[in-house]
């Protein structure tokens, strides 16, 4: 599902970078326990872009403002270039606490930290790989945020982001004024802290990436999920890796011709494809909550050939690959039920799709393959038409929830699930 709705990340250009501040702890010594304690606090897994001109950066800074889940002493982060077809050139990395609220990229004084690679300021990420920091002696606060500053010197054409970031994102400098602003994080895929714990990953499309909810205030259901944890003294991380548009069984295949070409490649390959790269290596992943099944419902005919339409058994079999990976790997794997949608404007419902929604979401409720089901279709249908998203909980299509609707998914899922 496309977003409706971009919030921006802000770009600075000429930014000075220099030696670090006099007395700001560099990157913490590498010991023997760098091998595990690590859980992510928040993720973006990356997608390629459209078929057009990328986005160009030259002697620019990226200052990107992330939210955290859970708290830690120290940080990593991760960087990528998996789309990237040449090495990215990153001239120096350096993270801080966010200043304030809303839009702000202030960052709160004496927080500001260089970032290093193998004890390198500046690092090339080759085609195709991503890379992981040195550890960070800065104190991350639950439920805080980061400001992560990029800073560019050469020619770089932007391969590689996470195209829907609904969060207001422009070195050291404690301000820095924006010349330009993006709706998305770019080279940017996540970030973990040092601690002795687990994260949730939370794997799905625009819903669970927070579609047509109100800018900068972590209103995804997986942030609200987070903070309901925290309020009742369950410590587990949160990694959001929703793509807006994804889709379980294909990757995204826009018609020729259609305007889809200028936007499906923002989609992200496939839930199966992507699961080793964006569940699987989130550090410290424990439970994986699954929400996926709509836009392969829905594309077919709209954003993606006719031909790729699905049965209800080619979307049970594609659950099962997910469960037996997860199980694998030593995850819990939790089911939820694909959202009502009936006579959304995107042109998602039919009779048949609705046949097949209510099939696919039998078979999770009462396969019992799953380790357990969090039923989001009865949280958030119409009591007076079960088939339709609640009017108190739609942002207007139909198919996406409001920042009501957001909290009641988050409601609906037992917290008893991550004790």
């Amino acid at each position: 599902m496309p977003a409706t709705r971009r919030e921006v990340l802000a770009l600075a250009s000429g930014a000075a970078v220099g030696a670090a501040t006099a007395g700001v702890a560099g990157p913490a010594a590498a010991s023997a326990a760098d091998a595990g304690g690590w859980t992510a606090t928040w993720a973006a897994p990356p997608t390629t872009i459209p078929p057009s001109a990328p986005a160009v950066l030259e002697r620019q800074t990226v200052r990107q403002v992330v939210h955290c889940s859970i708290g830690g002493d120290e940080l990593r982060i991760r960087l990528t270039n998996e789309f990237g077809s040449t090495p990215l050139r990153i001239a120096a990395v350096r993270v801080a606490r966010r200043d304030g609220t809303g839009a702000s990229t202030a960052t709160v004084p004496g927080t500001d930290r260089p970032v290093t690679f193998g004890g390198r300021a500046g690092v090339t990420i080759p085609a195709g790989a991503p890379l992981v920091s040195d550890p960070v002696r800065l104190r991350v606060p639950a439920g805080g945020d980061l400001a992560i500053s990029i800073y560019v010197a050469e020619r770089t054409p932007v391969t590689t982001l996470f195209a829907f970031a609904f969060q207001d994102n422009v070195t050291a400098a404690r301000t820095v004024t924006p010349t330009s602003t993006v709706g998305q994080y770019l080279f940017l895929a996540g970030v973990a802290v040092r601690r002795r714990g687990s994260a949730i990953v939370t794997l799905g499309d625009s819903i669970t990436n927070g579609a047509n909810t109100q800018a900068n205030l972590n209103h995804r259901w997986p942030d609200l999920l987070a903070a309901r944890l925290r309020a009742t003294g369950i410590d587990r991380g949160v990694a959001n890796v929703g793509i807006a548009g994804n889709r379980l069984l294909h990757d995204p295949n826009p018609p020729a011709g259609s305007d889809a070409v200028a936007f499906a490649n923002f989609f992200g390959h496939s839930g199966l494809r992507r699961f080793d790269r964006d569940v699987l290596a989130q550090p410290g992943a424990r439970y994986l909550v699954v929400l996926l099944g709509v836009n392969d419902l829905g594309h077919p005919g709209t954003v993606a050939p006719p031909s790729e339409v699905v049965t209800v058994d080619d979307l049970v079999a594609g659950h099962r690959q997910l469960i037996a990976r997860a199980h694998v790997s030593g995850l819990v794997a939790y089911g939820g039920t694909i959202l009502p949608f009936k006579d959304d404007t995107l042109g998602f419902y039919t009779p048949e799709n609705e046949r097949k929604r209510q099939a696919l979401n039998r078979w999770i409720r009462t396969s019992g393959e799953y380790d357990a089901v969090i039923d989001f279709d009865r949280a958030m249908g119409d009591p007076a038409d079960p088939i339709r998203l609640n009017p108190a909980y739609d942002s207007g299509d139909h198919l996406h929830p409001n920042d009501a609707g957001m909290a009641a998914m988050a409601a609906a899922v037992p917290s008893r699930l991550f004790r």
